[in-house]
């Protein structure tokens, strides 16, 4: 069986002793005609995977940045059929780099699980991070996704008990997104010391790639995240640096290159 490319993308990068820059967007914001091009930049400056956040009008996750840039999303129009046909044009150039849709269940139980997956597949979708879909009620929703090869990607935080975590390190698909503290994206609160110790028992029981995301802003906090973690998520920092560019391609490069710098610089050997 081929690899998907969340798959491929992580094996060829520990063959590289590299790790994981992640970037994270809310589709339609700044624009809706800027998105596809902002994704396009994002992977020349580095990206390995792209997080395509779905806008939702009630981001409990969020902070007030990505809240902000969920809010004008939706007001031009970029509900979840509109996000998906993003993904679709951006895979007419690109068919490698993996793009994991992050956002709430709503949208995806309207649609129902298997349907869900099936289109968001036929788009060029690799994986789906819900981030209010517990552990122990996805069940059902793995299932219709791996219908389709659409991996469900798990959250995990310094809260999460020990047993959860074997069930989310057991479950995993496509890599586990570990939060790096307890709260909404966009705070300053990252201690990146007791971050790396949970991240360190985490990976060595994970059976996926283990990501870090959550206070992650700019190439040296990148650079912290990356010792003990397979990869970084940059999200609030980088939205906020699009929302005002007249040239939001441009801004997106210009945010992404130190932070693939900085992780480049403390590359790994190959494992």
């Amino acid at each position: 069986m081929s690899l998907s490319r969340l798959q491929a993308c992580f094996q060829g990068l520990q063959t590289q002793g590299r790790k994981a820059l992640i970037p994270f967007i809310t589709a339609g914001d700044p624009s809706l005609e800027a998105t596809v091009p902002v994704m396009h930049a994002l992977v020349e400056a580095g990206a390995d995977v792209i997080e395509l956040g779905v806008p939702f009008s009630d981001p409990m996750a969020d902070g007030p940045t990505i809240q902000r840039s969920s809010e004008r999303a939706i007001a031009r129009g970029a509900g979840l059929s509109w996000v998906l046909e993003a993904v679709r044009e951006f895979r007419r150039r690109d068919d490698e780099t993996p793009v994991v849709l992050m956002g709430y269940l709503n949208p995806v139980e309207i649609r129902g699980a298997e349907p869900f997956a099936s289109e968001a597949t036929g788009a060029g979708v690799d994986g789906v991070l819900l981030v209010d879909l517990p552990p122990e009620e996805a069940a059902d929703f793995r299932a219709g996704f791996d219908v389709h090869g659409l991996a469900l990607v798990l959250l995990a935080s310094p809260t999460t008990s020990a047993a959860r975590i074997e069930q989310l390190c057991a479950e995993g698909q496509g890599y586990l997104y570990y939060v790096s503290y307890a709260g909404v994206t966009g705070a300053d609160r990252l201690d990146t010391g007791a971050a790396n110790d949970r991240l360190h028992a985490i990976r060595a029981r994970s059976r996926v790639p283990v990501v870090a995301g959550f206070g992650i802003k700019d190439a040296a906090s990148a650079a912290a995240m990356a010792q003990e973690a397979d990869g970084v998520v940059v999200g609030s920092a980088l939205v906020a640096a699009l929302a005002d560019a007249t040239d939001p391609a441009a801004a997106a490069q210009a945010f992404l290159a130190p932070l693939r710098e900085a992780l480049d610089r403390r590359s790994v050997e190959p494992g």
